[in-house]
């Protein structure tokens, strides 16, 4: 099979497309036919070695952690995945045209979503989720402010916040205002504005998608006692203050995956594709998406 293998940390020029042996499968894993996957941020960090100290690698590896496509096979302690199934989950090695999963993290697609959108989902639907879910945690009218708000991560936090009842507000640079507005939040920040900040206070909970000196500045705003959500660590602005800081990495959790893919199905909100690539031009691809210069998620077809 094809696949795409990074033998050295470094730029987007150390992935290549390559052949490899299909990966084998266990007793309880199931071997899926890669129809769509997509670029998260934690892949090119991964692959620059940004965060080799905290997700080390051995080479070579098979980066890509949303999984969509169909059953082609099954260990023999596996039920419930007939071969040609249409799942996604969120997994590892899905730069590829074929990859392994644990069948407890595979989540059956809804069948209105095609494979590219749901390749654009695990990963940040299930970090958003549980953002919210694990660390904020926030009771019905309390008021979240949600950072980096039009990112995947971010637009999913949104709707789960909503969904527990808050009162949501978007924090997103002052350009993106009139876009973060149609999210149906109860407001929304201009986080680049020192004077939009200045207007905040006695906010019961933040929940951070970006890190960096905005989080910093956003601090102030938070009551005492108030939660700081993360998904990039502590910030060290957070210490000595009177706040709970929780930070989480995402783990796979295939039911909550089902229900946000349902989620996405009805249209109760959305995670923008911004466009779709061939495998083979991944370096292009890592390129694309490093610079940030697409809105929305690259999918990546074998």
């Amino acid at each position: 099979m094809k696949a795409v293998l990074l033998e050295e940390y470094g730029g987007p020029e150390k992935l290549r497309y390559a052949d490899v042996d299909l990966p084998p499968y266990g007793d309880y894993e199931v071997l899926v036919r890669v129809r769509a996957t997509s670029i998260n941020p934690v892949d090119y960090k991964i692959r620059s070695g940004a965060v080799r100290q905290r997700m080390p690698i051995e080479f070579p590896a098979i980066l890509g952690r949303d999984l969509a496509g169909e059953v082609e096979a099954a260990g023999r302690s596996v039920t419930g995945f007939a071969k040609g199934m249409r799942v996604m989950a969120l997994a590892n090695g899905a730069y590829a045209e074929y990859a392994t999963a644990k069948a407890d993290v595979l989540a059956p697609i809804p069948g209105a979503l095609s494979f590219e959108q749901a390749a654009a989902l695990p990963l940040v639907v299930t970090t958003g989720a549980q953002l919210i879910e694990r660390a904020v945690k926030p009771t019905s009218g309390q008021t979240v402010l949600v950072t980096g708000a039009l990112g995947g991560v971010g637009r999913s936090a949104v709707h789960v916040a909503k969904k527990h009842g808050a009162r949501v507000l978007a924090g997103v640079r002052r350009s993106e205002l009139d876009e973060a507005m149609k999210l149906a939040v109860a407001g929304a920040i201009a986080m680049d504005d020192e004077k939009e900040i200045e207007k905040l206070f006695d906010l019961d909970a933040i929940a951070d998608t970006v890190d960096g000196p905005a989080i910093e500045r956003l601090l102030k705003t938070l009551r005492a006692g108030g939660v700081l959500g993360s998904v990039l660590g502590e910030p060290a602005g957070a210490k000595g203050r009177d706040i709970h800081v929780r930070a989480i990495m995402a783990v796979s959790d295939a039911s909550r995956l089902h229900e946000l893919a349902d989620d996405v199905a009805r249209g109760e909100f959305a995670i923008p594709i911004a466009k779709v690539m061939k495998l083979s031009d991944i370096q292009e691809a890592h390129r694309l998406a490093e610079s940030h210069g697409a809105k929305g998620k690259i999918i990546l077809v074998p």
